[in-house]
């Protein structure tokens, strides 16, 4: 089924890169899960290895491949159990850097983009605000210009990379007057004064430092601005379809390797003189699951292939996330309850995952959010449009 949406260079590709994060990333992952830091050597490996360039233009030392091999970098982040490191990762390379590429100025690039890809700085995107949540336009962070500055004041939260990346793209209202019409993006260096972060204790996603970031007086260079001034609502809603879509295929990943690790302990745990997959209600649970998970990875495979012939996919992007966070969630959760008391224990991979998985009706646009967009656009025919070029 799969091969009509992956070659056999892909197939490689998926079989290094899974070496790679076996050898390079496991041995690791339990202590920055503990610590909360992903310690700053494996960000360089990654580069090396082009896993940050997957989809960037080469004239700034990316692959320019196509979507799949990003659909592949996703999947197999999921299957090392870390949904932390994952996030770091992807947060990182299409959060922060999708901006960077589609909105900033070749100096921009030159300064931020290229260091991103070979992994020798991290970035992170700044649009969610304490007061907003999942209300993009109800922002209130602003950068009011001034001679050959902006001075920046507000703050944001739930920011994945918040605390440790050397980088900031962020989203504030440059007309306030205007409402969501008047928002523009920047990118920021860590350092630069008035800029302060503080890291949040998370449910889940333990690995990686999600931040509380706050903005006093920041003064961003003109040049800095990404893109048009008053234009940055339409860049975040561009690229939100992109990031649904990434935690729609997280989601199909994650409960995929769910059951797959659900099923081998399956075949040898034995209760009542049998092993657990000999028992029919067992059995017909694992039917109903890998179908649900089927049938929302083709969906989710159809969606990136659109993605990557240009279509402006936003229902579709969002139907993704929202279906496929959903079915993770449940799947993990009768996974979790398969293995009994081990399922419960944190030594098993399931409590983890199970702790994890829950962000994903929750972060990029909560489930809620989402319903009402699909609806806008199926009862109420509303289109969205990408931003002009």
């Amino acid at each position: 089924m799969n091969n009509a949406f992956f070659s056999e260079e892909h197939q490689l590709f998926r079989e290094s890169l899974r070496d790679f994060l076996q050898k390079e990333v496991v041995p690791h992952l339990d202590k920055w899960e503990e610590s909360g830091t992903i310690e700053r050597f494996i960000w360089s490996k990654m580069g090396e290895m082009g896993y940050f360039g997957l989809a960037y233009p080469e004239q700034y030392g990316g692959l320019e491949l196509d979507t799949f091999y990003t659909v592949i970098f996703l999947e197999e982040l999921q299957r090392i159990n870390s949904g932390g490191f994952a996030a770091a990762m992807w947060a990182h390379a299409y959060l922060a850097m999708t901006h960077l590429n589609a909105e900033g100025s070749p100096e921009i690039k030159e300064k931020y983009l290229v260091p991103s890809i070979t992994g020798e700085k991290i970035g992170c995107l700044c649009i969610t605000e304490p007061f907003g949540g999942s209300d993009v336009a109800g922002m209130r962070s602003t950068a009011v210009l001034e001679g050959d500055h902006y001075i920046l004041n507000g703050s944001k939260t739930f920011i994945t990379n918040g605390v440790y990346s050397d980088y900031l793209v962020i989203a504030a209202k440059t007309a306030p007057e205007m409402g969501n019409k008047g928002m523009s993006i920047f990118v920021v260096d860590r350092n630069t004064e008035g800029i302060s972060a503080t890291k949040l204790n998370k449910l889940g996603w333990r690995a990686s430092d999600t931040g509380e970031i706050a903005f006093s007086d920041v003064k961003i260079p003109v040049s800095n601005l990404m893109g048009e001034e008053n234009k940055g609502f339409q860049y975040i809603m561009q690229h939100f379809a992109l990031e649904r879509l990434i935690m729609g295929i997280n989601a199909h990943a994650r409960a995929e390797f769910a059951l797959e690790y659900t099923l081998g302990y399956m075949a040898e745990r034995k209760a009542f003189g049998k092993n657990l997959d000999r028992f029919q209600a067992l059995r017909h649970g694992v039917a109903d699951m890998t179908t649900e998970v089927e049938v929302i990875k083709t969906f989710n495979y159809n969606v990136a292939r659109s993605l990557d012939k240009g279509e402006y996919v936003v229902k579709e992007a969002s139907m993704s996330k929202l279906m496929a966070t959903k079915i993770a969630d449940e799947v993990i959760y009768k996974c979790l309850q398969m293995l009994g008391g081990y399922g419960y224990m944190e030594d098993y991979p399931l409590a983890r995952m199970f702790r994890d998985s829950r962000l994903g009706p929750i972060g990029g646009g909560t489930s809620e959010i989402l319903k009402e967009i699909i609806a806008k656009m199926v009862i109420d025919k509303k289109e969205y449009k990408p931003a002009a070029k």
